[in-house]
């Protein structure tokens, strides 16, 4: 990331912000969220969430502050699973209302092959965050793989972790999965993260769903 990057100032917009928050304050309540909003230096949010607006003003780094405020409040092995669990609940709670505002809610992708589902539903999801805000996604893949690459993340954004720590990001492509294949799981593991030096965020997400 180069100097000019860290300097420059970048935001998803106010309605994702909303969305994180309300997902995480509905599994941790009003008084655990206000908790990690201090511990987060984050007191500007308790009781002034942002508006539902597609205004580029919720910045990275307070998404990237609250992400390490959870770990720091509930421990680490359980504020990793609570960023999971959040971004899991994102997509329920209004991450999908970004696919109108594409016109593309009305494709009949359910009526798809898996294989070619999954290759439209991830550009679908892709270009909500490139377009609806200053995340930068990619996508590749292998044989065995669909690649998430974030190039531009504000999950981890200032933070120098020893382990990959894009839990919110791994918890949203989760549950998109299962959203867009009836239930079906997928293994999603996060392979290279930014906040370890690395140059992208990089999820794989297995092609084959996990056998029930």
């Amino acid at each position: 990331m180069s100097e000019r990057e860290v300097k420059q100032q970048y935001y998803y917009p106010n309605r994702m912000g909303l969305i994180i928050l309300r997902s995480m304050e509905e599994l941790v309540g009003k008084s655990g969220l206000n908790d990690i909003l201090h511990a987060g230096g984050l007191n500007q949010y308790i009781d002034h969430y942002p508006p539902s607006t597609l205004d580029l003003e919720f910045p990275f780094e307070d998404l990237g502050r609250l992400q390490e405020a959870a770990e720091k409040v509930n421990g680490p092995a359980a504020g990793r699973e609570l960023n999971r669990r959040v971004g899991e609940l994102c997509l329920n709670n209004g991450l999908r209302e970004f696919n109108p505002l594409l016109g593309i809610a009305d494709l009949p992708v359910r009526m798809l092959p898996l294989s070619l589902k999954l290759h439209v539903g991830f550009d679908m999801f892709a270009m909500v965050f490139n377009r609806f805000s200053d995340q930068v996604v990619t996508l590749s893949e292998d044989q065995n793989h669909y690649f998430w690459i974030i190039e531009r993340c504000p999950v981890c954004w200032e933070r120098q972790t020893e382990a990959p720590c894009c839990h919110l990001a791994v918890g949203i492509l989760q549950e998109s999965l299962r959203w867009a294949t009836g239930g079906k799981e997928f293994l999603v593991v996060e392979t290279s993260c930014v906040a370890q030096g690395a140059d992208t965020c990089t999820i794989a997400i297995n092609k084959r769903p996990m056998a029930k």
